[in-house]
């Protein structure tokens, strides 16, 4: 199958040339073009440092991309990415202008058209203990967004009951889905089911790490249903209060949870009767049981499902869906 007809059929190859390569410099867009379509559309990650070889990453492994486009596993051969194509994927993902990212530095990370995410790395400015900027940037993650419509298809059951939506918490350890799996979780909520009857709800997005929604330039580029409204780039506790107090969601969902002002934040959405459905990393029970702050809050059964994912059949393994009060019996052992 020639590239056009790829491109027209895979709508990942769409996105990564119509959104990554141009913020690419010349040179290293030159060899992201000449790999093969079938490891391009896997793509998840690139990696680009100054002085060092260009990388790819996808299925958990790392490449090395020759100026010819080809991947190898010795660095040597790896395109050595330059000062020159630094400086120019910095003037081209802040179109021209490093003062308009200036918000996004503070965090490490801006968006793309497309959803996708560019991380940064260089030397961080402090003002009264805080990140003022990132000056000196000198390494770039381009991480492509997927969207897998349908993902959440295995657990709706589990948490969509006929009594209503049940507090859910979905507990992963990195890079196994669960972002994808509550992204299209606030889809099927918010659209709802019409050939079975099912009603759409009002979903609030708190989306600290602009990861569910990836929205640019304030618009969701990820489809979260026609009922969702989405805070962008904001702290998951004042944007969850924020909500609550302006958009009267009937759910509020957010992505890894971890601190003591999320819990105050999660009492105060389930004192105003609003279901709550979020994630957490943890790989295994005992790691759960040296979470304080999550052991708190299973112990007080305020999640009614917890799913636990891995990848040890491939990425989004449903390892288990059980009961909030059977989880804290397990918790307990």
């Amino acid at each position: 199958m020639s590239l056009e007809k790829n491109k027209r059929k895979n709508k990942t190859l769409v996105s990564i040339y119509h959104d990554i390569l141009p913020s690419l410099s010349h040179e290293i867009r030159e060899c992201i073009e000449e790999i093969e379509v079938n490891y391009l559309e896997k793509i998840e990650e690139i990696r680009i440092r100054e002085n060092r070889p260009l990388m790819i990453s996808f299925n958990n492994k790392d490449y090395f991309v020759t100026k010819e486009g080809t991947l190898t596993n010795h660095p040597q051969r790896g395109y050595l990415v330059t000062r020159k194509d630094r400086e120019s994927i910095l003037q081209l993902i802040s179109d021209y202008s490093l003062y308009a990212i200036e918000e996004e530095l503070k965090h490490g990370f801006l968006t793309l058209r497309g959803g996708h995410r560019v991380g940064l790395t260089g030397k961080t400015v402090l003002e009264n203990g805080h990140i003022k900027t990132i000056k000196y940037i000198s390494g770039f993650n381009f991480r492509i967004s997927r969207e897998i419509k349908g993902a959440g298809d295995k657990v709706m059951p589990y948490i969509r009951e006929k009594t209503g939506i049940l507090h859910t918490l979905i507990i992963s350890p990195p890079q196994c889905g669960k972002t994808t799996l509550l992204r299209d979780i606030i889809r099927q909520l918010s659209d709802g089911d019409q050939r079975r009857g099912i009603p759409g709800v009002k979903v609030g997005v708190v989306d600290e790490r602009s990861e569910l929604a990836g929205c640019y330039q304030g618009v969701p580029q990820n489809d979260i249903g026609i009922r969702t409204d989405v805070l962008d780039a904001c702290p998951k506790a004042q944007g969850m209060i924020m909500l609550i107090r302006s958009m009267s969601p009937d759910i509020i969902a957010t992505d890894e949870i971890g601190c003591k002002e999320d819990m105050a934040a999660i009492e105060e959405a389930l004192n105003a009767g609003i279901k709550i459905i979020t994630t957490v990393h943890g790989k295994t029970l005992e790691e759960i049981k040296r979470k304080p702050f999550l052991k708190e809050l299973i112990h007080q059964k305020i999640f009614q499902r917890i799913i636990i994912l891995s990848n040890a059949k491939g990425v989004g393994t449903i390892e288990n869906i059980v009961d909030g009060s059977t989880f804290k019996e397990l918790l307990m052992k």
